[in-house]
């Protein structure tokens, strides 16, 4: 599955996602411990490009009831993902892409800046399948995850308000 993964990282349609994240197998809330680097799978997706526009680096999951969901920068670092305008980026995420709200999103992320976790790990039922998901604290988003070995996930992000999934993966960080 590994090869096929990476051609999703190129872009993809949302069924090749769907059934590539379907024929993954379900990943264990320990199995997901650890520093991860993301990267967005392209689907045509309206939050396609947002996450790379804004530096985001990836995810860090202490333990079960500590997650970092949202790491940025090129030192990562984790921001509160709640302070994030996720209402207004639902509704109209073209907008965020643009330079100034790039500037303003770099300026405003010392403010954004957080060591407390926003997320805790539990076992949903999701497409059918158990797996472990991301439960954001403040947020009604939940990231869906699936193995591709002990070292990448192929994630869904699940978001009240947003009509389809948005797919991401996930690669361990071994450095």
């Amino acid at each position: 599955m590994t090869a096929e993964l990476d051609r999703l990282r190129a872009g993809a349609d949302r069924a090749a996602v769907l059934a590539a994240f379907d024929a993954l197998e379900p990943a264990g809330p320990d199995a997901v411990r650890g520093l991860w680097r993301g990267a967005e799978v392209p689907t045509g997706h309206p939050f396609d490009g947002l996450l790379r526009a804004h530096g985001w680096w990836g995810k860090a999951v202490l333990d079960a009831d500590a997650v970092h969901p949202l790491l940025v920068g090129r030192r990562p670092r984790p921001v509160q993902p709640a302070l994030v305008p996720f209402g207004l980026l639902a509704r109209a995420p073209g907008p965020a892409r643009s330079r100034p709200a790039r500037v303003a999103g770099v300026l405003a992320r010392p403010l954004l800046r957080t060591s407390r976790p926003a997320a805790r790990v539990r076992v949903v039922v999701h497409r059918g399948v158990a797996t472990a998901a991301l439960v954001y604290d403040r947020l009604p988003v939940l990231d869906v995850l699936r193995a591709d070995g002990p070292d990448r996930l192929l994630g869904l992000m699940d978001a009240r308000g947003v009509p389809e999934p948005f797919p991401f993966l996930l690669e361990r960080d071994r450095g």
